[in-house]
């Protein structure tokens, strides 16, 4: 059996750092998988200032700003080869940052130019996997679902809980996806403003009331009624999350977090989920899970430490071995794209 050596790179909207993930995959009957070696490299304040307003750069310095950035997953790649010994690798598969998501506007842009990390890196690279599927009239999201149907089809559903809460599972035996609600993207921007990078195992939540009034104003948003596919961005996040965040902070960490919580409980209800795997930094948030535990007639698994950071990592070095391999990687039952397809721009270096 031919197994198959790559690095995954992902970067969340959260902004808490690029995870690195080095995997082997190969088949037998079904696609196997192992991580070897991974490793998340923080973002410096600078990096995270310039990410975090590069939402307003113009066309130009968003250029720039994308070689640049190509040059710091490079750098960050060409360390944790070095730090793991690492010298067997196919190729490298990046998500890069996402600074824009509208797809209603046809437009999607993540940043981390794929000719820069082939380049300095000396390695083939896969990246900008998302573009191609608003192209088809996608929402170029989720794509995290092709890894959970091919690698973690045991569960009824999963469940990422990072900058946004996202959920994949099965529906008349096809794949169906969507971001649930904002949420670390929502919940660190709050507990920044007191000085703290996030709310460690939601201790401001547990201590603080919520206040219903407003708790009741973020459940009722006409996004939650929607049906898939749908998709969320930081641009709906400013416009609808924040302006009714109008408490005292600490009260607003302790309603979010329960909408939080009430929003997965109620996809979950809705769907008739019982076993759902949770992923992403947010499982680390141990009131968030205690308030899902609540929901008796669901079982919440919360893997290794290995698979809570790194699932991401691993399902973008999935989607480049997919898209090297000419097999779909992008579903159109996720995304509402036309159809199905292999999406991702390959990059050889020069």
């Amino acid at each position: 059996m031919k197994s198959t050596f790559c690095i995954g790179m992902m970067s969340g909207t959260s902004l808490d750092g690029m995870d690195l993930c080095y995997v082997q995959f190969w088949e037998n009957k079904t696609l196997q998988y192992n991580i070897i070696h991974a490793k998340t490299y923080a973002y410096t304040n600078h990096w995270r200032t310039i990410l975090k307003e590069a939402f307003h750069k113009s066309k130009d310095e968003l250029q720039d700003l994308d070689r640049e950035f190509g040059s710091l997953i490079a750098e960050n790649v060409l360390d944790f080869m070095s730090e793991f010994s690492i010298q067997n690798v196919d190729f490298i598969a990046s998500h890069g940052q996402t600074i824009h998501h509208q797809p209603e506007k046809a437009y999607t842009l993540q940043i981390g130019d794929g000719q820069t990390i082939a380049n300095h890196t000396k390695q083939l690279v896969v990246n900008d996997f998302r573009t191609q599927d608003v192209l088809f009239g996608g929402q170029g999201a989720p794509l995290v679902p092709i890894g959970d149907a091919l690698l973690f089809a045991e569960y009824d559903a999963c469940i990422n809980i990072g900058g946004f809460a996202n959920i994949s599972f099965e529906q008349n035996n096809q794949r169906i996806a969507f971001d649930i609600c904002p949420a670390n993207i929502v919940l660190n921007e709050l507990t920044q403003r007191l000085g703290f990078p996030y709310d460690e195992n939601g201790n401001i939540a547990r201590n603080n009331s919520v206040n219903t009034n407003i708790l009741k104003q973020l459940n009722s948003l006409e996004y939650y009624s929607q049906i898939p596919p749908k998709s969320l961005g930081l641009e709906w996040t400013n416009e609808y999350i924040f302006p009714l965040l109008t408490d005292e902070i600490k009260v607003q960490i302790a309603t979010f977090t329960q909408h939080i919580s009430d929003q997965i409980a109620q996809v979950v209800t809705e769907n008739n989920l019982q076993n759902v795997l949770l992923s992403g930094g947010g499982t680390y948030n141990t009131f968030l899970v205690e308030l899902l535990q609540n929901h008796k007639k669901c079982i919440f698994t919360i893997p290794d430490s290995i698979t809570i950071e790194y699932k991401e990592a691993l399902i973008f070095a999935l989607l480049g071995y997919l898209r090297l391999h000419g097999k779909t990687n992008v579903l159109a039952s996720v995304t509402g794209a036309t159809h199905n397809h292999s999406s991702g721009k390959i990059w050889k270096p020069l």
